[in-house]
């Protein structure tokens, strides 16, 4: 049943695509972000992702949205780390290895750029933070009633076999979620809607405290500070805070602050120590290969270690960083492209929140600059001890803010247009009245 419904789905979906190819996009966007199929019996390991994906583009080229894309500093971005990536590939350690994380980020990225090209109204940007809100908003209140039911004593893990599998990256994804239901919190015009988007918010956070991560914590803790940092409102933040917070550390087990406690005692951690070596062994793979490191997930592997670190190899596992996996699989440059992605997407959120429409207010954009920003930040925190760099959620917001800077402006653009145009009505009238002997109005 749960395998028909599923097709069904994503039957309708494609349906809707042959008319309207952003439909397309969000259907692509909900089977990456929710990944249904890990959920399902009969359909699991049938491709319906390349079946979407290719749908999707087809639509695009045959509709000719293909042809009305612009560049933009993100998209340009994108485009240039999924270069390296064919750069690095090409030149990868144990290319068979790494073929199938470099499948998987290429097709991340591809994703990506066509959501920051045909997000072209305020309607497909907010379409697509629905999904990404209530795809992870899904795991987290499906968290927060398994945390409650057994009592905090295990923890909250992903689906198996996807990328939000681990319990890190599922408090991570938690957690750079929490702004966006914020914002679309603020923007709901419906008071049940509102309220419903605060229970998903406070379960968000107690989902987060499931999931036992440290590093899930650490970005709760990042999001609470930063947001409060940046709100005119620190006591009622601060309250806020705490009566969400406390309640939920307190139901956690003895075991649960045992856990958290140890962040203090990192050096004493052979989990930690690990991660280091595999940072140390990712660093001395760039060193040795600058421009385009061993290959996405080469230095996992042992005997590729035993080269470069006889002392660490055999304690090579996973570099649990965004940052360390960029440089170990893709070397200085391709890291280097990656961090400039990031830097020019929190730039750009920058610049959204000094919009101003013509009366002062704020514009959508503006607030959504603000909350974005805090996401990606929060992401940066957490992606230092996780992989997910591949992840299709902080990729996803990134593209956003590139729709988002581009609508506001065409909308500055509009707005200048307009004003040329009343000054020279406004000429013409003075001029009209100096012919026939009236005086203008600013006589």
């Amino acid at each position: 049943m749960r395998d028909a419904l599923l097709l069904l789905v994503i039957f309708g979906g494609l349906l809707a695509t042959l008319r309207y190819p952003f439909a397309g996009l969000i259907l692509w966007a909900w089977f990456s972000l929710l990944t249904p199929h890990q959920m399902a019996y009969g359909a699991f390991g049938i491709p319906l992702n390349l079946v979407i994906a290719a749908t999707t583009i087809l639509t695009l080229i045959l509709h000719g949205e293909a042809l009305k894309f612009r560049l933009d500093d993100i998209t340009l971005w994108l485009i240039a780390v999924a270069f390296w990536l064919f750069v690095s590939q090409g030149n990868s350690l144990d290319p068979e290895n790494s073929a199938i994380y470099f499948d998987r980020f290429i097709k991340t990225l591809l994703f990506a750029i066509l959501c920051a090209q045909t997000a072209t109204t305020p309607l497909r940007v907010h379409a697509l933070i629905w999904i990404f809100v209530l795809s992870i908003g899904y795991f987290a209140a499906k968290g927060a009633v398994f945390t409650v039911v057994t009592l905090g004593e295990y923890r909250v893990q992903g689906v198996p076999l996807t990328i939000l599998e681990d319990n890190n990256h599922m408090g991570i994804a938690m957690a750079t979620t929490l702004p966006m239901i914020l914002y679309l919190r603020g923007a709901a015009a419906r008071p049940w809607m509102r309220n419903a988007l605060t229970v998903l918010f406070l379960m968000t956070i107690f989902s987060i405290i499931g999931t036992q991560s440290r590093g899930a914590f650490l970005s709760l803790l990042a999001f609470g500070g930063f947001f409060w940092l940046r709100s005119r409102r620190k006591f009622a933040i601060a309250a806020a805070g705490l009566l969400a917070l406390v309640p939920a550390v307190l139901f956690m087990p003895s075991k649960w602050t045992e856990r958290m406690a140890t962040i203090a005692e990192a050096g004493d951690d052979s989990s930690f120590m690990g991660r280091v070596d595999a940072w140390i062994i990712n660093t001395e793979f760039a060193l040795e290969r600058p421009l385009t490191g061993a290959g996405l997930r080469n230095p996992y592997q042992q005997d590729l270690a035993m080269k470069v670190d006889p002392e660490r190899a055999p304690r090579a596992k996973a570099a649990h960083s965004i940052y360390f996996e960029m440089l170990g699989g893709a070397g200085f440059v391709g890291l280097a492209f990656y961090l400039a992605l990031l830097a020019t997407a929190v730039f750009k959120t920058i610049a959204l929140q000094k919009l101003r429409t013509l009366d002062g207010s704020k514009p959508w954009q503006a607030r959504f600059g603000y909350f974005a920003q805090m996401s990606l930040v929060v992401f940066g925190i957490g992606g230092a001890s996780t992989s997910l760099e591949m992840w299709d959620g902080y990729l996803l917001l990134i593209a956003l803010v590139a729709a988002a800077s581009r609508l506001s402006a065409d909308m500055t653009k509009a707005a200048a247009e307009r004003a040329r145009e009343k000054a020279r009505y406004s000429w013409r009238g003075e001029a009209r009245g100096a012919v026939v002997g009236r005086p203008g109005p600013n006589f």
